[in-house]
């Protein structure tokens, strides 16, 4: 049997809010409910969104919610030349292609393949697009259920290296999943859309498939992602007890802790969900809190 393997990857544009925990908690005893392991990576490829002692600040609160984790810390930053041997690989195969347009031209329509056969201007910094195919990409989500999407229909060729020499989200997302044979993603359903992308690229660079579980966000009056922006509402010095915070993303993901938990060390916390963790429980829609 299979070993499971999940993994908690935060952008370090920010100390841990309480979104964030609710994405940390769900994917953690996702994992070790099943005596599995949870691996902690550090999306720090976009050095402009990267902001000074937030890979600190959020490793010391996972570590303040008793969420540890397993081997050692990846940091994408080390791992370009991964990327780009995927890239290689993706490229032998006729499946990329560098594209001259710009955010701005494209719109917010799909992009329509403009420059699959050969740039449209003499810009001398293009992005890199993979082709897609007029076919269904299809799966199964553990909460959202069935999720489809025709990539070349809805979204057209995407970019897996940006203009600027960042490697995309999804290619590095994808290399580093596989890297670390991990086994299911658990994360926010604000990367649901995202999820076809990222199936399509393990498919052709022969990847082993991933169970995905998409958790409902924590939102705020106006309904809108509660985000690092609106401020940090959690770090390694706050005066609210630990537990409460576990205590409160547990009952966010449905699992109707009892009351005294809240009250208990955080590894009692902790333990609890593990112990008594159940998919079923979980809610499908974004949620105030």
């Amino acid at each position: 049997m299979t070993q499971i393997r999940g993994r908690f990857a935060p952008t370090p544009s920010g100390s841990l809010h309480f979104g964030s925990l609710v994405a940390a908690v769900g994917s953690y005893l996702q994992s070790k409910s099943r005596d599995g392991q949870w691996f902690v990576r550090i999306d720090d490829l976009d050095t402009a969104r990267v902001v000074k002692d937030s890979t600190s600040n959020i490793l010391k609160a996972l570590e303040t919610f008793g969420l540890g984790w397993d081997g050692k810390v990846l940091y994408q930053s080390n791992r370009i030349e991964s990327y780009h041997e995927a890239i290689d690989q993706l490229s032998k195969q006729g499946l990329t292609y560098p594209c001259s347009c710009s955010r701005k031209e494209i719109g917010m329509t799909s992009y329509a393949g403009t420059c699959r056969n050969g740039i449209t201007s003499n810009k001398s910094n293009c992005s890199l697009r993979i082709r897609t195919k007029n076919q269904l990409t299809k799966f199964e989500d553990n909460v959202q259920g069935t999720i489809e999407q025709n990539l070349e229909l809805e979204l057209g060729d995407f970019i897996i290296n940006r203009a600027d020499n960042v490697i995309a989200y999804h290619l590095a997302t994808v290399v580093d999943d596989y890297y670390q044979k991990i086994t299911e993603v658990v994360r926010g359903v604000d990367l649901i859309d995202s999820t076809p992308r990222q199936i399509y690229l393990q498919e052709q660079l022969g990847y082993t498939e991933i169970q995905y579980t998409h958790l409902p966000l924590v939102t705020d009056q106006q309904g809108e992602k509660l985000s690092k922006s609106l401020g940090d509402l959690i770090s390694a010095r706050s005066e609210v007890p630990s537990t409460e915070y576990v205590f409160n993303a547990l009952i966010f993901l449905g699992q109707n802790p009892p009351s005294l938990l809240k009250h208990e060390r955080i590894e009692t916390c902790i333990s609890w969900g593990i112990n008594n963790w159940s998919l079923k429980k979980v809610p499908q829609k974004n949620t105030t809190f």
